[in-house]
């Protein structure tokens, strides 16, 4: 199908699928072929070829849809200097592979007259032709490799939180609520519904499969969940999420954020991430129907990893210095390193399904402001070192964590997450198991970047200290 203007007006000519392309490449896998085909038969005009930088920004390089053959066989080449933490400038030529499985139509358009999809790519490095060691989709694939060399598949299941705050006509930062609403409120209180609604059509557009979505407990706070899926897809279906959330608010005149904690004194917003592991045949290797909590051993030595690792994970999974706003007690966050089966005060919660096949563990800890290909990385090595070290897993803790004090939790031997983003720093650095599961490259240049983010955080005084003390002193 092609466009051609004339005269202010838009005329649109049919044509066989295939003259749109040249003809196909003996390289082109069956499944790009398809993809190919597709783009012909939607009349796709552009594809963003999407990737991600160090930090968990998505970047795009768009390319008129006669290039997609090319893109599949030959790469799209970039320069990798412009993009904070990749390389340096006489390092700077990196290619993009894409991904024929991630194709989607993006279920919002610049103008009627365009139709525009995308494809997530890898990102490789041309002087060697290998993955590129600062991709992080590239860490993310280097932690499923390990799990799939100790015989396991890993699923993930995230459920992401996020504002939606009404736009200001005078270009200011949003920060005027939405709605009103509370927790599973309906309307006429959750005025936010039909954006939802909006929300969900668009994601099922591009094939996710949405479990549920309802207000959340801080006013114009929302959560959609999403059916889990294998750890990639699941790190590309996050990243996905938060852009047709924020383009589609913005279709509404609102703001959507995944800053994790927005406005003082309510809620903050999480991404409770749901984990299992399931073996070569299909069987899901943390479930025991012997066990009390239907947990295995497998499942025991995982959880005991994430604990064991938890305040170097919290860097990566709660990288901002907005993050520890969240991770605060009193708002519901999980600060406190331990599991429970019964209650949401822990670090690590056991849901209740005892379906074999439900059988998994939710870390409650990270943040919808995380890149969420180092932060599954760093949850799936930390689990996979707790098995293969053989690590004992605490009993779990029933009571409510939230009214012990500091005596009680010591005698449990509750110890709590960093409380700020240099501390969880300094755990990163001191954990060499989640600093080799980033790479050498990776965790210089995030360390180096969180570093500088709280420093340039210590020097700043705020609207709060300015009206505390400005005039009292």
């Amino acid at each position: 199908m092609a466009r051609i203007a004339q005269n202010g007006r838009v005329l649109v000519i049919s044509v066989h699928p295939h003259t749109c392309r040249k003809m196909t490449s003996d390289n082109l896998t069956d499944e790009a072929e398809a993809v190919l085909d597709e783009i012909d038969e939607r009349g796709v005009d552009f594809l963003r070829l999407q990737f991600t930088d160090i930090l968990g920004t998505v970047k795009n390089v768009s390319i008129p849809a006669e290039q997609a053959e090319k893109a599949f066989t030959e790469g799209i080449y970039f320069d990798g200097s412009s993009i904070d933490g990749f390389v340096r400038i006489q390092e700077s030529d990196m290619r993009l592979d894409p991904d024929p499985s991630t194709f989607a139509l993006l279920p919002w358009r610049n103008s009627p007259e365009v139709t525009s999809a995308r494809l997530i790519c890898d990102v490789m490095d041309t002087s060697s032709g290998q993955p590129f060691s600062g991709d992080p989709r590239g860490v993310l694939k280097r932690a499923i490799a390990r799990a799939n060399d100790m015989g396991y598949e890993i699923n993930a299941g995230p459920e992401p939180e996020f504002f939606l705050f009404e736009e200001r006509e005078d270009g200011g930062l949003p920060d005027k609520h939405s709605d009103n609403g509370g927790y599973f409120d309906l309307a006429p209180k959750d005025l936010a519904s039909d954006v939802r609604g909006d929300i969900i059509y668009g994601l099922e557009e591009m094939g996710f499969k949405v479990e549920s979505s309802h207000h959340e407990v801080a006013e114009s706070q929302h959560e959609i969940s999403f059916k889990y899926d294998d750890a990639l897809s699941t790190a590309d279906n996050i990243a996905t999420f938060r852009a047709v959330v924020r383009a589609i608010a913005a279709e509404h005149d609102l703001h959507a954020t995944f800053m994790p904690k927005p406005i003082a004194r309510i809620n903050g917003s999480g991404m409770h991430t749901h984990l299992s592991l399931f073996t070569e045949d299909g069987e899901n290797a943390f479930h025991d129907e012997d066990d009390e909590f239907n947990l295995s051993e497998t499942a025991h030595q995982f959880v005991a990893g994430i604990l064991e690792h938890a305040p170097a994970i919290t860097a990566v999974a709660n990288p901002t210095v907005n993050s520890y706003k969240r991770l605060v007690p009193g708002y519901e966050a999980p600060v406190y390193v331990a599991w429970s089966d019964v209650n949401r005060s822990a670090l690590i919660r056991k849901p209740a399904a005892r379906a074999p096949a439900a059988s998994r563990v939710e870390l409650r800890s990270p943040d919808p402001s995380c890149n969420p290909y180092l932060a599954l990385a760093a949850m799936i090595h930390a689990g996979l070192d707790g098995i293969e070290n053989d690590l004992d897993c605490p009993d779990p803790v029933r009571e409510n964590i939230y009214d012990f004090d500091e005596a009680k939790r010591e005698e449990y031997g509750i110890d709590t997450l960093p409380e700020n983003l240099g501390q969880a720093i300094d755990a990163l650095e001191a954990d060499e198991a989640i600093m080799d599961a980033l790479g050498a490259h990776v965790s210089e240049k995030f360390v180096e970047a969180k570093r500088q983010e709280y420093k340039e955080y210590l020097v700043e005084v705020s609207e709060w200290e300015k009206e505390r003390y400005l005039e009292k002193f």
